[in-house]
């Protein structure tokens, strides 16, 4: 019998749900192998990522993934009886049996995926370690956005042994692991440190009994393990919420797991730290979340569950989870005697018995829970939601040539470069030879990967398909040759709005980086930023309201807008509030009339957010993006905010209705 089913008061929270078909738990980590014995009868879906491969039994990635899958969703009477057994399962592979590693980009790309596939908790077994806690952009982006969305994210704290920090543990929305083993000692391998003192819990992590791929179990110890049984706890408490008849609230739960954490005992009180926030206490966070105790709670749901299977509602019932309970020893799967699932220990003769007065439903069917991301056929509002996810990103092209061969064959085909009256070789990697040779032979166009770069990492593979992909190779080929102009230059072209369908197709570049493919259907939206068009515009809509505007200041201001979406907002272009901000930036006209009056009053830009619009069409995804400016030299001064609608339900999104403004003290 696993050792995860005698954690305190575990079974009975399994006596009162598995689990509910609408909470949704999303598992970033290796390829999981599905076919296994406890997932028979299981739905789990695979959303697309970077990793591609499936499962194998000697991979190191595919056991790890495994056996955190199992943990959580292995079925009861199976060999590993999970946590959570009847939640929807949505599986994201961001580890390669080939790669251990993978970039904060690629994890950030997949909490992304996860939070658009609907989920209420996302569990990542996995972390890299910082000195204190920081994250490249893209990852605080994606953990900010799970908090934004109201969905808990729970990360392994980190098997270092050290007081250090990983990432995204440590990131504030976060929820980070710590573990113990079955007595509550925090395992000696186990991180700690002040940031986990306040968002850290230690849950069981040794010895835990999980899935190997290929069939068969085994026990592993980590903090990569204690993480997936506090991401099941967290999914049926939100079931609970949702069985009460109460909106799941997965940052509710964050808060009852991190308060009702129970204090380590230590004989030295400098070993305190080492606990975090305290110990996984089951009892008392259904106790703050209910606002009754345990018995209380459980008593409940037997006579509700009682009641509705007597009117023959079909699948309300509570279904009841097997396992032992606080310092029961644990039998060998050999010696355990067969009971049917659901069965409590036979040292518990009370809570046996009220339980086995439990008629027991049959399993609810789970089903991928996406209708609060998808569109059905009857509503959908063109044909761009069946082709795929939507993509509307910025950035600055590249190309790649992925392989030495191709970059030779660049070179034999190119004609020498005339270097200052001396002709010398060809050399691919020069933007300006390329730019020239692509002019005169544009099929070779294809020939290349083209890349959307922010700074100098990429992130995007552009490969544009149909009958329009030669004009969008043309397109691309002109704004690399804008961008190799002097910045002073009227045609300079300083960033690139790139709008496309994500595929599910991967590309590996010259360097090794794998990146996803986005496919543009066409021109239409592929544009470039030439600020210096963009400053003389907004000189003349600013103007426009006040003849004595300062135009260094406008400069500054606009410069300021433009550079603060890129470099403090930039995004992945995949979420609907991401897509509205990208295209504010890029109608920087729109932007220009907006903020005019402010700035033609010395006001400058002090913040830029994006939220749900309360109006909008009917079959259409709005967004308003609100700009708030201050003065800085009278900071009594009422700021004033102006708002614009941006519909994104499109590949191109769209402006809607007027730009709004008032003042606000705040």
């Amino acid at each position: 019998m696993s050792a995860v089913l005698a954690i305190p008061a575990l079974p009975e929270l399994m006596a009162m749900t598995q689990g509910d078909n609408n909470i949704c738990i999303a598992v970033l980590d290796g390829p999981v192998d599905q076919t296994h014995p406890c997932f028979v009868g299981k739905t789990l879906t695979r959303l697309p990522s970077l990793v591609n491969e499936e499962a194998r039994p000697d991979g190191n990635m595919s056991v790890h993934g495994t056996h955190v899958s199992s943990i959580i969703f292995g079925q009861p009477g199976s060999p590993v009886t999970g946590i959570a057994p009847q939640c929807q399962g949505v599986i994201v592979p961001i580890f390669s049996d080939s790669r251990r590693r993978v970039s904060q980009l690629d994890l950030a790309r997949g909490i992304e995926r996860a939070v658009n596939a609907g989920a209420h908790v996302i569990n990542i077994s996995g972390g890299q370690l910082t000195d204190f806690g920081e994250a490249d952009g893209w990852l605080e982006n994606a953990v900010r956005l799970c908090e934004q969305q109201n969905v808990l994210l729970i990360a392994a704290a980190g098997n270092n042994g050290c007081e250090c920090l990983h990432v995204p543990a440590a990131l504030p929305a976060a929820l980070a692991v710590g573990a113990m083993d079955a007595n509550g000692k925090p395992l000696d391998f186990s991180n700690w440190g002040d940031t986990y003192k306040t968002q850290g819990i230690l849950a069981l992590g040794k010895d835990v009994l999980g899935a190997k791929p290929g069939g068969g179990t085994q026990t592993l110890s980590g903090t990569s393990f204690a993480t997936p049984i506090v991401s099941g706890v967290a999914a049926l408490l939100l079931s609970l919420q949702r069985e009460r008849g109460e909106t799941p609230d997965p940052q509710r739960v964050r808060q009852v797991l991190l308060q009702s954490a129970l204090p380590c005992d230590f004989d030295l009180p400098a070993d305190a730290q080492r606990c975090l926030a305290g110990k996984l206490n089951i009892s008392g966070a259904v106790t703050l979340l209910t606002g009754g105790t345990m018995s209380e709670e459980l008593a409940s749901s037997v006579v509700d569950a009682a009641t509705v299977d007597a009117a023959g509602v079909e699948g309300a019932g509570c279904g009841c989870g097997g396992g032992l309970t606080s310092g029961t020893e644990a039998p060998s799967a050999e010696s355990a005697p067969s009971s049917p699932p659901g069965a409590m220990p036979t040292n518990s003769p009370n809570l046996q018995n009220l339980m086995n007065s439990v008629p027991q439903p049959p399993a609810m069917p789970t089903m991928p829970n996406l209708t609060a991301h998808s569109v059905t056929a009857s509503e959908a509002p063109s044909e761009i939601p069946s082709l795929g996810e939507i993509v509307y990103v910025l950035g600055t092209l590249g190309y790649d040539f992925g392989s030495e061969a191709r970059r030779d064959s660049f070179k034999q085909l190119m004609p020498p470069f005339d270097f200052q009256g001396t002709m010398v070789p060809a050399n691919p990697y020069d933007a300006r030879q390329m730019v020239d040779y692509l002019g005169d032979n544009m099929s070779e166009s294809r020939s290349l990967i083209w890349t959307l770069n922010v700074e100098l990492t990429p992130v995007y593979a552009i490969a544009p398909t149909g009958p329009f992909a030669a004009d969008a190779y043309r397109a691309l080929q002109e704004l690399l040759a804008g961008q190799i102009q002097a910045e002073n230059d009227a045609e300079y072209v300083e960033r690139v709005s790139i709008p496309g369908i994500l595929t599910k197709r991967t590309v590996k570049l010259f360097s090794g980086q794998v990146i996803p493919v986005i496919e543009p259907l066409g021109t239409r939206g592929i544009y470039g930023w030439k600020v210096n068009n963009l400053v003389s515009a907004a000189m003349a809509a600013v103007q426009a309201e006040a003849a004595t505007a300062d135009e260094g200041r406008i400069r500054q201001t606009l410069d300021g807008f433009l550079n603060r979406i890129y470099y403090d907002l930039r995004n992945l272009g995949t979420t609907s509030q991401d897509r509205a901000l990208n295209f504010a930036v890029t109608n920087a006209f729109q932007a220009a009339q907006t903020f005019s009056q402010a700035v033609a009053v010395g006001m400058e830009l002090d913040s830029v957010t994006v939220e749900k619009s309360p109006f909008c069409r009917m079959d259409s995804d709005c967004w308003d993006v609100k700009l708030k400016f201050f003065d800085p030299e009278n900071n009594r001064r009422a700021k004033k905010i102006f708002r614009f609608t941006i519909d994104v339900s499109d590949l191109v999104p769209v402006t809607l209705g007027e730009v709004r403004s008032w003042s606000s003290p705040y």
